[in-house]
């Protein structure tokens, strides 16, 4: 048997080795490396379309029994408020609070019915806008509040036009009616009732026939009214009487602030800005890029609506143009 020498063999297998990296490696370096498109350049286009629009705002909100919220004044002036008397029950007719003066004509406000008086939010007499809260009111029964924060108070501002409810594990959706306004509510008020007219003296009359006694006016009845304490911003909706509701349980609401048929959109991708005014870069037959201005509207986060600027026949760049850089303060 012949033995065969160990160290060629190894010699052979490390050359082999070294020939197989060595063919990795240029295989490895003959492969482009992939590099980021330059600022500015268009890696493809979008064509403007027509569809429906919807704008939504989801908000997370409790079943809460009693709920506060406010009513609004109708017009700016002056705020004049009358005497509510303490309702046993729950009103099934609206309750006057008050009235804004104006011109010399009063402009009522009234608690709806189903709702109670809790509190006055600004002093009798006192100068108002439209759209400023002046009474407080408490629902009888169950609703719906939601907390608001700033950036949504403004989109729901726009305006309500429906909301859709859902509690969590439990029954939904439904269609949930707004009370009042959004805006958050100071403390309420509920002032004193008036004093009693004080009883006139006895009159001596020495001469004649002794006189009766005059009896005390009949004392009051207490107001047992708590005042409302201040409130957030939040929107307090109510359902249908069918719901079955309980206290405390989480609900989703979905809030659809406005509603457009056949407007013209755009990728969000192509346009700079998302609410008011905005830009695109259209598109020349040479493929050169031409700053547009243009007014905006709906978005729900994939397309936006086109109000101005367009005609609808443009190819747009996307991505869509830069906004420029800040200038550079000096020494930076």
């Amino acid at each position: 048997m012949t033995t065969r020498p160990l160290i060629p063999l190894f010699a052979s297998l490390v050359f082999s080795a070294v020939l197989f990296t060595a063919g990795c490696s240029t295989a490895d370096s003959a492969t482009p490396v992939p590099e980021l498109a330059e600022r500015g350049t268009t890696l493809t286009s979008a064509k403007l379309g027509r569809q429906d629009m919807t704008n939504k705002v989801s908000l997370t909100g409790k079943v809460t029994i009693n709920p506060i919220f406010g009513l609004v004044a109708p017009a700016d002036g002056e705020m004049r408020y009358v005497e509510v008397k303490d309702a046993k029950g729950t009103p099934t007719k609206p309750t006057r609070a008050g009235a804004v003066w104006v011109g010399g004509k009063p402009t009522n406000v009234d608690v709806p019915a189903g709702a109670t008086f809790a509190g006055r939010l600004v002093d009798d007499r006192a100068k108002v806008t439209a759209g400023m809260p002046v009474v407080s009111a408490k629902f009888g029964g169950y609703g719906i509040v939601a907390d608001i924060d700033g950036a949504q108070a403004y989109t729901l501002s726009d305006g309500l036009a429906a909301i859709k409810a859902q509690i969590k594990n439990g029954p939904g959706p439904f269609d949930c009616a707004v009370l009042g306004t959004i805006a958050a509510l100071p403390p309420g008020t509920i002032p004193d009732p008036p004093a009693p007219p004080a009883a006139p003296p006895a009159q001596s009359n020495p001469s004649g026939p002794p006189q009766a006694p005059v009896a005390p006016p009949a004392e009051q009845p207490k107001d047992t009214r708590s005042p409302s304490e201040a409130t957030g911003m939040r929107l307090v909706c109510t359902p249908p009487a069918d719901v079955k509701l309980i206290n405390g349980a989480e609900a989703t609401l979905e809030v659809i602030t406005a509603r457009a048929t056949g407007v013209l959109v755009a990728p969000v991708e192509a346009v700079a800005g998302r609410q008011g005014a905005g830009k695109v870069d259209v598109l020349g037959p040479d493929g050169a890029r031409r700053t547009v201005d243009v007014r905006l509207g709906l978005t729900d986060g994939r397309v936006v609506e086109i109000r101005g600027g367009l005609t609808g026949d443009e190819t747009l760049a996307v991505p869509g143009p830069n906004l420029p850089e800040a200038p550079q303060k000096p020494g930076n």
